[in-house]
């Protein structure tokens, strides 16, 4: 334990110094600066536009260029990190080309230059290049009107932050460029005017065609003619063949809704004594949606009987969107309004108050139209209701003083990693679950692993869950180009937008920042690495095979472990010149190769990973002991943890081998100190300390209870045979 203690202390104390001089100024590290002109001469002007020829000169007004063909000006070009954070998961901003035709239509992007880790290493460039250059055709008016969120998201598994990022710089800074050019129609930004709330009090009653006139109704309405020839035209021949049936003006579907929790709108559609109710169901900033239909297609469907929520209709507001579910629904028997016509289906939804919906401002209701093409297949067509609150019922609020540019952007970022972490709410909602019974766990180890059988069960739930769903479905692996990145932010003026990015990444660096001060680095290397999980399991399957085992002697165990921390040194000290060459290095990680992309990748990248794998098939998690640079890291602050919760015998050590010969990971000295900084918190020599099966301890005290037990037990039968005969005798002598 000496050598392995001076060990940790030199790496800190080389980790300090790389560190500080890190944090001090350097020109290799300094901040990229835009240069459209740089930039353009990487793009053709024929990428942005088909056929066009040349670029025009850069204005003096406005950070763009216009795109000629045949001497007219037919797009505007424009780098989208001179118009919107672009800052990526590297750190470092993410530079692509795009040109906006005078309709405010994207004619062409192209990513320039980047720093991203995943794209450089992993993914193919050119998957990435094809997702951006999907983003022509893009109308941005349609994104204006939308808040946007007018078009679909082509997401890249393992890329997620990236191409979010892309979006959001596309959309946010073609706005602008439109905006400033007057492109389309669109006008300068200069204020989104005041703001409004919903006017207090009762409202009047109003009848049906009032309602309806003035726009506190709006109506979606489509008939079987236009529902089948809109499947028509997606050129899905399946969906052409199976047409609604009846003739083309028969009604398909005639929908209404309205917004009931305003006064004078709820009480003309529900009637007093139903809007008072309503006002006792909404909480404090609750809003209720009416809507009525008929005709053949309905717009709740039955998937809420079964799931509990209606899939066929969304409300969606800027780029947030609601879903309602049963417990946010109630019937209603009849419409109020004088002059209403009937409807079959008559509902009430409950908007709560952290989908934060604003009445004030305009937002869609959106109808899911399904066809069955097959057995099972369907396919979907969507159409929108839109909605904005006729201005009397709004009162203007005081105006607010605006943001100045740099409020804007991190306003914009802020909302961006806002958006994400709604969307990921499922796979964090599954983390904080695991993380919880983790948490558990270790508090209560003991118990936990008082039964062999069932805590083997247990650890190896665990790990598949951290397999699957933490490394193969959410790509939540960790990586020490993490630590990297986080040491570059912070030498060039960190910020939280990059890290928050990615929401399950974000949580487990917090937990193991806890974790280290009360478990050390186990706690995320020992059931929380996906990789490391995958290891344990292939090696357990390659026992059940009878592959031989593989122990190292201890003297070269010991020599080859400090391996991974001079790995991760030099990582971080090539880090210091350059990331780009560092992320490069880190492939020494097969994290990408075996869970981000699923080996599914270069040949030299996958033979690495696999041969890690094949290492770990006879010496259990080879690459945990001797090359992990992420361990590494983990290791050196986890000598600060505050408890040693391993529970030890006096004779663990002498004579007892027992713990030190079944360790997965041999960090049981022979003297049987359990080494931190290689533990992995498997807790398999807390199941042997309470084992009655294989620990002398135990089975010794088991014997010495039991020589008491049977001690005592024949101290009773003496004494009962003593007192046996004194009876004997007093019954003879009265007689």
């Amino acid at each position: 334990m000496g050598r392995s203690d001076m060990f940790l202390k030199i790496t800190a104390t080389l980790l300090i110094v790389l560190l500080g001089s890190a944090l001090g100024p350097s020109s290799a590290m300094a901040a990229d600066q835009s240069d459209l002109s740089r930039l353009l001469a990487k793009v053709t002007a024929g990428d942005l536009f088909p056929d066009a020829d040349s670029f025009g000169p850069v204005r003096d007004d406005l950070p763009v260029v216009p795109v000629i063909d045949n001497g007219e000006t037919v797009a505007w070009a424009f780098l989208t990190s001179d118009f919107a954070g672009t800052t990526g998961y590297s750190g470092k901003p993410i530079h692509v080309v795009a040109a906006i035709s005078p309709d405010a239509v994207i004619t062409g992007a192209v990513l320039v230059e980047h720093s991203e880790p995943i794209v450089l290493i992993g993914i193919p460039e050119s998957k990435m290049r094809r997702v951006i250059e999907g983003y022509a055709g893009i109308d941005l008016k349609a994104e204006a009107a939308a808040s946007g969120t007018a078009h679909d998201l082509d997401i890249i598994s393992g890329a997620t932050v990236t191409v979010m990022v892309i979006d959001d710089s596309l959309v946010r800074g073609g706005l602008k460029v439109a905006r400033a050019l007057g492109l389309g129609g669109l006008a300068p930004e200069l204020a989104d005017g005041p703001k409004r709330a919903l006017l207090e009090g009762e409202g009047e009653v109003r009848d049906w065609q009032t309602l309806s006139g003035d726009g506190s109704l709006r109506v979606l309405t489509l008939d079987v003619g236009q529902i089948n020839k809109a499947f028509a035209q997606t050129g899905d021949a399946r969906a052409a063949k199976r047409p609604e049936k009846g003739p083309p003006e028969t009604t398909f579907i005639d929908m209404h809704a309205a917004l009931v929790s305003v006064p004078t709108i709820g009480r003309s559609l529900l009637g007093d004594a139903e809007f008072r109710n309503l006002q006792k169901w909404l909480g404090e900033g609750e809003h209720a949606l009416l809507i009525v239909g008929r005709g053949s297609y309905s717009f709740k469907g039955s998937g809420y009987v079964r799931g509990g929520i209606f899939d066929r209709i969304q409300l969606i507001q800027g780029d947030r969107s609601v879903r309602f579910f049963d417990r946010d629904h109630r019937r209603l028997g009849r419409v109020a309004a004088d002059g209403a016509p009937s409807f079959t289906e008559l509902d009430i939804f409950r908007i709560p108050a952290d989908a934060e919906f604003d009445p004030a401002e305009p937002w869609r209701l959106q109808l899911l139209v399904q066809r069955a093409v097959g057995a099972v297949e369907k396919t979907f067509l969507t159409f929108d209701l839109g909605y904005r609150l006729p201005e009397k019922y709004l009162v203007p609020l005081a105006p607010v003083p605006q943001l100045n540019a740099a409020d804007e952007e991190a306003a914009a970022k802020t909302a961006l990693w806002q958006r994400i972490w709604r969307n990921r709410s499922f796979e964090i909602g599954v983390l904080a679950v695991m993380l919880t019974i983790l948490t558990g766990g270790f508090f209560f180890q003991m118990q936990i692993t008082r039964h062999a059988r069932a805590y083997f069960w247990f650890r190896m739930g665990f790990l598949t869950m951290s397999l699957v769903f933490i490394g193969w479905y959410a790509n939540a692996q960790l990586s020490v180009v993490n630590l990297m990145a986080l040491a570059g932010a912070l030498r060039g003026g960190f910020t939280w937008d990059a890290f928050l990015m990615d929401p399950l990444v974000f949580i487990q660096w917090f937990a193991v920042a806890a974790a280290l001060l009360f478990w050390g680095r186990g706690a995320y290397c020992g059931w929380l690495c996906p990789f490391g999980a995958l290891q344990e399991l292939t090696n357990r399957v390659a026992r059940a095979f009878k592959v031989p085992q593989w122990e190292l002697p201890w003297g070269l165990h010991e020599r080859l472990w400090p391996l991974k921390y001079m790995i991760f040194l030099g990582l971080f000290g090539v880090s210091l010149a350059s990331i780009p060459v560092a992320e490069k290095l880190a492939e020494v990680e097969p994290f990408k190769t075996a869970i981000i992309l699923k080996f599914v990748r270069d040949w030299p990248f996958v033979v690495f990973a696999l041969l890690l794998l094949l290492a770990g098939l006879f010496v259990e998690r080879f690459y945990c002991r001797y090359l992990c640079p992420l361990g590494a890291a983990l290791a050196i602050p986890a000598r600060m943890r505050m408890f040693d919760w391993l529970k030890r015998y006096r004779e663990c050590g002498s004579p007892c081998q027992t713990c030190a010969n079944e360790c997965p990971v041999q960090a049981i000295h022979p003297t049987g100190e359990i080494n931190p900084n290689e533990c992995v918190n498997c807790l398999h020599c807390q199941v042997l300390y309470q084992s009655d099966a294989k620990c002398p301890v135990v089975i010794k005290q088991l014997k010495r209870r039991a020589r008491d037990h049977a001690s005592a037990e024949a101290s009773k039968d003496a004494m009962a045979r003593v007192l046996s005969g004194k009876e004997e005798r007093k019954e003879t002598s009265n007689v």
